[in-house]
């Protein structure tokens, strides 16, 4: 998964950006499962985007939510 611009997160209404945290976070765990296994070699380079990714996610929520 690519990173998130903040141009296309803001374009999404609350359910999609709610939708795009749930698979980011499945995608993060099984990452971090691979990790802990020593299996993950490739992939390594792809656990810190998905964690800034969910954070940018949850900013936007968050911001929808004071409004």
């Amino acid at each position: 998964m690519v990173r998130l611009r903040n141009k296309v997160i803001i374009e999404m209404n609350e359910k999609d950006l709610y939708d795009r945290l749930k698979q980011i976070r499945a995608d993060l765990f099984k990452l971090n499962v691979e990790s802990k296994k020593g299996t993950l070699r490739k992939e390594s380079g792809k656990l810190k985007p998905h964690r800034k990714n969910i954070a940018r996610i949850l900013t936007r929520i968050n911001e929808l939510k004071k409004k």
